[in-house]
């Protein structure tokens, strides 16, 4: 008799009802990997000269808010600062009992109760004294630094990062200014791109498979079909169909130049049926719509052939990453095939259930057999390198050669900073500054004030030098020296060092301390970078 009873229905855990939202964003996939990732936060490098330049990190906090509600693995605060009356003006992770303790504890402890899932912990101890640590930094996946920190402090923690191919993002908000950047290792892939979907679609129809070919040979004679069969033929069909009888009657060639393919499309349209109730049939209308994005020979995207010619794909060894291994693989595919897996999706369209659920299964059958084959490659490399005794996922070959066709590889680089040596960052602030719309006076403005806070804290200026008309005048003069190059560039342009000055304005101002306000928002933005990072997905649409 229990038979007789239906299965009851399995509803989405807890933790899927939580983190629903973000699940529908970044997916399984992205979710498990922010759920292995911990995070670092450095927030200062505690008082100096008795002068109270440590408030803030209130950016760094917010990002990290952030960060802990979808549910990272958890966290670590550095900050020697003790709270003072001025933090709690703007940190909204402090209240009037935390006056006199450690920053980084109080804040801890506020954080941690946003999500129970996630583990927090806190050092006291300034930054550079952790580095001596040897194994500190390996167990994070990310590191945020929060202004303002000692450049050598900052400059340690960059080599440091960049040692370990671990990403760190710098961030400073004061008045109603903030700026930060981004440092990646120099080579960083992303196999979730999220591109446009109709970029994704990859149909075959100039290179049909055998199944596909039968499945539109299967309709010898589409004139004889009655009028709801004919208007229920999936455009697929369709134009596999004319393609053929097309090269029938031009010597076996498919439509080449925009003036073949439009005769081509004008050849599908004649064969729609206009004696229909809706005066025309709506799959005609689609297949005759995709003409011109659908019949086009497959080509090798650039983005994928350099990661096919960079050196971690062609010199695999023990220590390679999985990305390079499936990579070399997929390489493996291609010059076999001279084309990449299948995706082996379909777009919407007019037809049958039937008929598309059986056109969907050639594809998918298709697109199975193609990660099979990979799955085989990746085996006999991974055999090959002896030492990798810990298999690479089926997911997540099958993920990759489902995105294969827009995997990316960023070239990261160092935070930049205005230094004589930075030619690059320097090149890239000159073409800039003729821009009268560009913010880049506004990162003149932040370095000028990191130079001068690190003159602070390392003795060569005294404490009153944020208030200090003279210093102020003198630094933004020397960066701006820096970048023109030559003293007569600079002077023929006044409006840059206008520009600058004001905005310098507003970081003299506030003294260097935050607003809450603008401070959240840009935790927001931050975070956002860093979810992209920590998930290794890329998408303008990734928004929070």
């Amino acid at each position: 008799m229990t038979d007789a009873f239906p299965i009851a229905l399995v509803g989405p855990s807890s933790k899927e009802r939580k983190y629903d939202r973000q699940l529908r964003l970044w997916a399984a996939s992205g979710q498990q990997a922010l759920e292995q990732s911990r995070v670092l936060l450095v927030n200062s490098d505690g008082a100096i000269d008795g002068r109270n330049t440590t408030v803030g990190g209130v950016a760094g906090v917010e990002t990290l808010k952030n960060l802990v509600l979808p549910g990272v693995s958890g966290f670590t605060i550095v900050d020697p600062a003790i709270v003072t009356e001025a933090d709690l003006g703007v940190n909204f992770f402090l209240e009037e009992s935390s006056l006199g303790k450690s920053r980084a504890q109080e804040t801890c402890a506020f954080l941690t109760e946003l999500n129970p899932d996630v583990a927090g912990d806190y050092r006291s101890e300034p930054i550079l004294e952790l580095l001596k640590q040897p194994d500190f930094l390996s167990d994070y996946k990310i590191v945020v630094v929060s202004g303002p920190i000692k450049r050598s402090s900052l400059d340690a923690l960059t080599d440091a990062a960049e040692s370990l191919g671990i990403p760190l993002i710098y961030v400073r908000s004061v008045g109603f200014y903030s700026v930060f950047s981004l440092q990646l290792p120099s080579e960083f892939p992303i196999v979730e791109t999220h591109p446009d979907p109709e970029s994704t679609q990859d149909l075959r129809l100039l290179n049909p498979w055998p199944e596909l070919h039968s499945a539109a040979s299967a309709i010898t004679n589409l004139d004889a079909l009655d009028d709801h069969d004919h208007g229920h033929v999936p455009y697929i069909l369709i134009l596999l169909h004319y393609l053929d009888k097309w090269k029938a009657e031009h010597g076996g060639k498919a439509p080449e130049n925009y003036k073949e393919k439009t005769a081509f499309r004008e050849y599908v349209r004649a064969g729609a049926r206009t004696n229909t109730p809706e005066g025309g049939e709506e799959n005609f209308d689609e297949a005759v719509a995709a003409v011109l994005k659908s019949i086009n020979p497959w080509s090798l995207r650039s983005n994928i052939r350099e990661i096919f010619e960079m050196d971690k794909c062609k010199n695999l060894d023990a220590d390679s990453d999985n990305f390079w291994i499936i990579a070399s693989a997929l390489k493996e595919f291609y010059t076999k095939h001279a084309v990449l897996p299948l995706p082996g999706s379909l777009p919407d369209m007019k037809a049958k259930s039937a008929d598309y659920i059986a056109l969907q299964n050639i594809y998918k059958s298709k697109a199975s057999e193609d990660i099979k084959e990979v799955l085989d490659t990746v085996r006999a490399i991974e055999t090959r390198l002896c030492s990798r005794t810990v298999p690479i996922a089926e997911k997540e070959i099958e993920v990759f050669c489902k995105n294969a066709s827009h995997v990316k590889v960023i070239c990261g680089h160092r935070i930049p900073h205005i230094t004589i040596d930075a030619s690059q960052t320097l090149k890239a602030t000159r073409s800039n500054f003729g821009n009268p719309d560009s913010v880049i006076s506004v990162y003149v403005a932040f370095e000028a004030l990191d130079a001068i806070v690190d003159g602070i804290q390392n003795g060569r200026l005294p404490a009153t030098a944020l208030d200090d008309d003279a210093t102020w005048d003198a630094t933004i003069e020397r960066l701006l020296l820096t970048i023109a190059e030559d003293e007569k560039s600079l002077s023929e342009d006044e409006d840059v060092r206008d520009r600058v000055s004001k905005a310098a304005k507003e970081l003299r101002r506030t003294e260097g301390g935050e607003l809450h306000n603008i401070s959240s928002l840009t935790g927001g933005l931050v975070s956002q970078e860093a979810l992209k990072v920590l998930t290794r997905h890329r998408s303008e649409m990734f928004r929070l």
